[in-house]
């Protein structure tokens, strides 16, 4: 039993040497896949660049309305909502039905500004393409960090939001936004009336 109590001390006392460092503090790496495009598939009255690694869903809670998208990336756990309306098919003057879309529009991106630390604004002008619109930037923890419209101002309404199905959490979807920004802009810079 004596030996046993010696062991035990000589354990502790040679065990105590080492001093303690605690590790880094590490985060998840996330590998993004590298940037190529191709032209939205199928048969839309607008079209547009989509990223290769995504993939296009018909709107299952809009099942009625057949131009409504959902451009997923799965990877990520994202997607970019697409709405489409026809300002020609309101029962409305174009105009009138048209300012009430840009509002409704601008209201969604400002419903975002309860966990929102800013909310920008910037107006898109295609000439070349009729098509005009405003982008919303969404920063700090929202579930949409951007939103967009887009119009001919005559015929053609296209609404865009970009969700990441996480817990909003700026901190560590920054690296995921960062890297799908780009996809969203590409989508509108290349955007066309069929």
């Amino acid at each position: 039993m004596r030996i046993w109590k010696i062991l035990l001390l000589a354990v502790l006392f040679t065990g105590c040497g080492d001093n303690y460092t605690p590790k880094p503090r590490g985060y998840f790496r996330i590998d993004f896949p590298e940037k190529t495009y191709s032209q939205l598939p199928g048969n839309y009255p607008y079209s547009f660049d989509i990223p290769d690694y995504s993939s296009i869903q018909h709107d299952s809670r809009n099942a009625n309305e057949p131009y409504w998208i959902n451009v997923e990336i799965p990877e990520n756990k994202s997607e970019f909502h697409i709405s489409y309306f026809d300002l020609k098919k309101a029962g409305k003057t174009n105009r009138e039905f048209l300012i009430e879309l840009m509002e409704e529009t601008r209201r969604l991106a400002y419903e975002h500004s309860i966990k929102a630390s800013s909310i920008e604004e910037q107006i898109f002008i295609n000439n070349a393409s009729h098509v005009y619109g405003t982008i919303y930037r969404i920063r700090g923890n929202a579930a949409s960090p951007m939103q967009f419209f887009l119009t001919d101002s005559t015929q053609h309404f296209l609404r865009g939001a970009f969700y990441i199905r996480e817990v909003p959490d700026i901190d560590s979807l920054r690296p995921v936004i960062d890297f799908l920004e780009p996809d969203v802009i590409r989508l509108i810079e290349t955007t066309n009336w069929e």
